[in-house]
């Protein structure tokens, strides 16, 4: 068996389609875009060319609501911070939830410490969702920004998004979404969610690493977090990867042009994976929502008993490539914030294992992990 990749919440293969599009940015068409002589222009118009694309691919009214970042974690900064900052005198209260991705936690970590905002972090219940009751009873009159994750990237949870942000424009206040999970499973559109600020990553939905957007409302102030230049309408100091920018617009442009298929095969795949777990493992729990509150892609399965690093090196060694949460947070040995705030308990969470679909995988290769995982957990019983 050649190897088997099941963590595409982590990272997604480069497209061969998205590769040969930015190959010219390289070599030929390297100019920089900040440059003023024809080359640098021609850079300049292949950047607004690509924000069009990802403005279309949100649903954005326009391209200039786009800034394009270093990735998912940038635009989540430069989310919470930027507003944070350029709306502190109006109010100094954020709400996010305990199962944010730490790009979001370690944002509000830093405005509570260096800036004495305060933060209230919602509950989730078993299944990972937020509650819009419990929503509106913490909002306060300094509340200035609400941050709800779109999916959550361990258990794959689907938040309540729209009704959310229905709950925030009655209180007058600002929402962001990190929707970095979402591209390749359902389509985005920010005007009809009506969420203020939204963060994505390109390596999320098959294009290369190192690039993301933030889409902010027109009119919406953000205080820059990098000192620089005027790139970016000066949102966003920096010389722009213009080579990953233009590979995020292909990206996304083969990303749109195939979604419900793929959005199928993904749905097939995922239901005959857990109905194949659930079937040959005992004491097994499958982590987070049924169906249709969770991702097409992921699998967040918890092995009574067993301990996730055991079980994710021996499916390793099978060239079974999965992950025991997010990959942001690998190499901790702590259990995952996500699986606490669900309250699952320690003998099954220190056994949960993550597998998240591509296009690529087949019905085989399911069953070669099933037939391998009840090889490795027979084998660590006996131990």
């Amino acid at each position: 068996m050649k190897n088997i990749y099941l963590d595409h919440a982590a990272t997604t293969p480069v497209a061969q389609k998205v590769i040969k599009a930015m190959k010219p940015f390289y070599q030929a068409d390297f100019a920089n875009p900040a440059s003023a002589h024809l080359p640098g222009q021609k850079s300049a118009a292949a950047i607004e060319d690509a924000r069009e694309i990802i403005a279309d691919f949100l649903g954005a009214e326009k391209a200039e609501e786009i800034i394009f970042t270093a990735g998912g974690t940038e635009a989540d900064n430069l989310a919470l911070k930027g507003v944070a900052m350029a709306k502190a005198e109006e109010g100094k209260h954020i709400i996010t939830s305990q199962i944010e991705h730490h790009a979001v936690l370690k944002s509000c970590e830093y405005l509570e410490k260096h800036f004495d905002f305060e933060i209230t972090y919602l509950s989730v219940d078993e299944n990972g969702l937020v509650d819009p009751e419990e929503l509106k009873a913490q909002i306060r009159e300094d509340t200035i920004l609400i941050s709800i994750m779109y999916a959550n990237n361990e258990i794959g949870s689907i938040q309540p998004i729209k009704e959310l942000v229905e709950i925030a424009q009655t209180n007058e206040i600002l929402f962001h979404t990190d929707a970095v999970q979402i591209p390749g499973q359902f389509k985005l559109d920010v005007k009809n969610l009506g969420v203020d600020l939204l963060s994505i990553s390109a390596h999320k939905f098959n294009g290369p690493k190192g690039v993301g957007a933030l889409f902010v409302k027109k009119g919406i102030e953000l205080v820059p977090q990098m000192s620089g230049g005027s790139q970016e309408r000066k949102r966003r100091a920096g010389t722009v990867n213009l080579a990953a920018v233009v590979g995020m617009g292909k990206a996304a442009t083969i990303t749109a042009s195939n979604l419900e298929n793929k959005k199928e095969k993904l749905l097939a795949l995922r239901e005959y994976f857990i109905s194949e777990l659930l079937t040959n493992f005992k004491d097994v729990k499958l982590n987070g929502p049924e169906a249709e509150l969770r991702l097409p892609a992921n699998i967040n399965i918890a092995f009574k008993n067993f301990n996730s690093e055991s079980l994710l090196f021996n499916l390793s060694l099978n060239k079974i490539a999965a992950a025991a949460g997010s990959a942001c947070a690998s190499g901790s040995l702590n259990v995952s914030h996500v699986l606490e705030a669900i309250g699952l308990e320690k003998d099954y969470a220190q056994g949960s294992i993550r597998f998240s679909l591509g296009q690529n995988n087949t019905k085989a290769e399911i069953d070669y992990v099933i037939k391998t995982l009840k090889e490795i957990t027979t084998r660590l019983e006996s131990l």
